[in-house]
């Protein structure tokens, strides 16, 4: 089976935004730093995030945090999508990860039938959540 599974880059924050995510998500958490490597160029990067990954449900992504050589611009050409019919999972995903964050539309019926709205959390990720409507 092949499935594409999101990367998600930060710069010094990777950690805290997995843990952030794990407390919404639940699941399993792994997370290893460059110091844990030995890949820390500098005390500044031993506690940035080498490698993370989140698996719960049918929610799987990855992290890690840029460095002085690969930095990392925040932007907003991705955005993570989080769809399916479970209104009350997913109006709680969204109240949660838009905390710290900014909501940029609010949930709310769209004229498709779905109940949909966007967020940007507060380590700059930027999520949509569609809720399927009524068959």
């Amino acid at each position: 089976m092949i499935h594409l599974s999101p990367y998600l880059n930060f710069m010094g924050k990777g950690t805290e935004a997995m843990k952030f995510y794990h407390a919404i998500f639940g699941g399993k958490l792994d997370i290893q730093s460059y110091g844990d490597t030995g890949q820390a160029k500098n005390d500044a990067e031993k506690d940035y995030l080498m490698h993370g990954a989140l698996v719960a449900d049918a929610i799987t992504f990855y992290a890690s945090d840029g460095n002085e050589e690969h930095k990392v611009t925040e932007g907003n050409s991705v955005q993570l999508c989080l769809m399916g019919d479970d209104e009350a999972k997913l109006t709680e995903y969204f109240n949660k990860l838009s905390e710290g964050g900014k909501v940029d539309m609010p949930l709310a019926k769209q004229f498709w039938g779905d109940t949909y709205g966007q967020l940007t959390d507060k380590f700059g990720m930027h999520w949509m959540v569609n809720i399927a409507g009524k068959k």
